[in-house]
């Protein structure tokens, strides 16, 4: 929603003489809005569970770490180059404030990440010794035949 209004503010400016901080914070607010977008409606329909090639996780991550690191980025330059219009200011704010979610989600996409990663890995140790386990026992099995008896 941030991105959102963030990018509303941006394109409400009718003037600007140095441009490009304005188109750069033009794309980072539409980019993140778009991309945002369509991974908050993938995971709220559960497609993503139709792509299991995919780490989800990592994903989120991803984009949440990408967007919080360019929303500082644009929200900074636009601040340095900005003509103190009440667009240009409130775009900053915003850009600001979408920056702070970006970085609050991105911890929790860390967090979460983490967890899955050692879910894997001790399913993966515990698979591992299981089968080491189990090929060292020897089976009483009639079929299998002792060759010195």
């Amino acid at each position: 929603v941030l991105a959102l209004i963030a990018f509303i503010c941006i394109e409400t400016i009718m003037e600007c003489s140095p441009c490009e901080g304005l188109y750069f914070f033009e794309f980072v607010s539409c980019s993140a809005l778009v991309i945002t977008g369509v991974l908050l409606l993938m995971f709220s329909l559960n497609l993503h569970t139709r792509i299991p090639q995919i780490n989800w996780n990592l994903t989120d991550l991803v984009n949440t770490g990408l967007s919080t690191f360019f929303f500082f980025i644009a929200s900074v330059v636009l601040a340095a180059l900005n003509h103190k219009t009440g667009a240009e200011i409130a775009a900053v704010i915003f850009g600001f404030l979408a920056m702070a979610v970006y970085a609050v989600n991105t911890y929790l996409a860390i967090k979460k990440w983490r967890m899955n990663s050692r879910q894997q890995n001790s399913r993966q140790t515990s698979d591992y010794i299981r089968a080491r386990t189990e090929s060292r026992e020897v089976d009483h099995r009639p079929e299998i035949q002792r060759l010195d008896a």
